[in-house]
């Protein structure tokens, strides 16, 4: 498969990144596409979608095997179920698949037409093979049934800010890292005594979890 476009977020590595796409609304991309694919007219019709597909690879997680059974964070890592059950990125074919909001539409003179979306869950530069329009009608059921993953629900957390270095972010940063630490980017096999930190935008954001509340304790520019 060719690859049509890469996408630009605030996510500089794996940890952090909210594990499904639309989770963080807040979250800003930009697709930019290859110089092959910058033709205006391959997009007519487009900004009359509000959602959008991305069809996409893992590129961090591309392997030359694949196992038939995985350990899903969100069953500690220690159950395993099978691959095709999953979204895990470790597959046969290291594709992903994400629903994004389309905020518009830019015409720029160096890029052409670059996407701008909301609630991407994608890593910084990742590929991207394909990108369709979300159908209302016919990719929405509101009756499904979630699997394994029915019982545990949004898992959420407080978040406090315990150092004055996290307000000189910019103020549109702040609200969105605040939104993406309160999904608990830990893995669920986590300890409560350790001081996790991750990478968003240019900075690194420090924090500790205690029951429910996370606590930025600081906040540095990379």
């Amino acid at each position: 498969m060719k690859i049509i476009a890469r996408i630009q977020t605030d996510y500089k590595e794996k940890f952090g990144i909210p594990r499904q796409s639309g989770l963080v609304k807040e979250c800003r991309g930009k697709i930019i596409f290859e110089k092959e694919y910058r033709v205006a007219e391959a997009f007519r019709g487009l900004e009359e979608f509000s959602h959008i597909w991305l069809i996409w690879q893992f590129s961090e997680a591309v392997r030359e095997t694949w196992s038939p059974t995985v350990r899903p964070p969100l069953l500690g890592g220690n159950k395993r179920v099978g691959v095709f059950a999953t979204r895990s990125p470790f597959r046969p074919n290291s594709i992903g698949l994400s629903c994004v909001k389309l905020e518009k539409i830019e015409f720029s003179k160096t890029d052409g037409p670059v996407l701008h979306v909301l609630g991407a869950d994608l890593m910084n530069n990742t590929p991207i093979y394909d990108i369709k329009p979300y159908l209302p009608y016919a990719d929405s059921y509101p009756d499904a049934v979630g699997g394994f993953t029915e019982h545990l629900g949004e898992r959420k957390l407080s978040v406090e800010i315990e150092t004055e270095s996290f307000y000189r972010l910019p103020e549109n940063l702040q609200k969105e890292i605040i939104c993406v630490l309160s999904h608990d980017p830990r893995p669920s096999y986590r300890d409560d005594d350790k001081t996790y930190g991750m990478k968003y935008n240019e900075y690194e954001i420090k924090f500790r979890v205690t029951n429910k509340t996370l606590t930025v304790i600081a906040a540095t520019k990379l």
